[in-house]
């Protein structure tokens, strides 16, 4: 994939992330392409906001695509390596191609995805990765909630 228009893609994944992080939620955004470049949906994560752990910046995106026939050749956008939940879902539908933000912060399973046949592009972003340390540094119990790493109520 063309790095110059991941880079395009992630922006529209940065602006959910920051909306995210606005609302008091976890800034991490996503958005899903279509193999001919259309947006199909975009979102972001809104486990705080909604109360619902199942709400990953991915799992917004995806619900706001929408369904699809196929989701053969579609990319799937994401701030941050994607979580075993995310990983599992981009497996799941056969989408083609996920485009990462930045893994430094978490190192979700993009290693896993590459491994079965989906494209993966780290693109290493310094505004995403600037944006989740942030976040860790402020609420850091907040975002061990929200990867699985319990220790203790913020």
């Amino acid at each position: 994939m063309d790095r110059e228009q991941a880079r395009r893609w992630l922006a529209t994944a940065l602006t959910e992330a920051r909306t995210g992080l606005a609302e008091g939620g976890i800034p991490i955004g996503a958005a899903l392409y279509g193999a001919d470049g259309t947006l199909l949906g975009r979102g972001h994560n809104r486990r705080v906001q909604d109360g619902d752990p199942s709400t990953h910046a991915e799992t917004a995106a995806f619900r706001a695509a929408g369904r699809q026939r196929s989701y053969r050749g579609t990319t799937m956008v994401t701030t941050l390596s994607p979580c075993w939940y995310c990983s599992g879902l981009v497996r799941q539908f056969g989408i083609s191609r996920v485009v990462v933000g930045e893994a430094r912060t978490f190192h979700g399973g993009h290693d896993w995805l590459a491994e079965h046949g989906v494209e993966v592009v780290v693109l290493d972003d310094p505004e995403c990765v600037a944006l989740m340390r942030e976040f860790i540094a402020v609420r850091p119990a907040l975002w061990n909630e929200d990867i699985g790493d319990d220790i203790g109520d913020e």
